[in-house]
């Protein structure tokens, strides 16, 4: 799948180690890059389904958050990120989630704090 990182911030701190271990902390810094690395070799993002399974826990949010999905790294925080070029309407979820082959990276939070 393809990734792609708008900010140049997170971009830093996600994609370089050092970075990421000063950001994030040494355990969390290796969970992202094996996040990275699993969106990233994944064709699409169906390799994911069915949503809320382990260990990725992959799933679409609601509320405030709607429009993104979410990845987890280490409880409480998420991978976040949105859907680039979704335009078809899909009758069911998992074809829907096969159609997406490229996502942006939005961030890493606590979604329920």
């Amino acid at each position: 799948m393809e990734l792609a990182i708008p900010d140049k911030k997170l971009k830093k701190a996600l994609e370089n180690d050092a970075e990421r271990r000063k950001r994030f902390g040494s355990e969390m810094a290796k969970k992202i890059k094996i996040r990275m690395d699993n969106l990233a070799a994944a064709e699409c993002l169906a390799d994911f389904w069915p949503p809320n399974s382990g260990p990725e826990r992959c799933h679409e949010l609601q509320g405030d958050m709607k429009g993104k999905f979410s990845i987890d790294v280490k409880q409480p925080y998420r991978l976040l990120f949105t859907v680039q070029e979704e335009r078809e309407a899909f009758e069911e979820e998992r074809v829907r989630w096969a159609a997406i082959k490229r996502i942006e990276i939005v961030g890493v939070e606590d979604t329920h704090g």
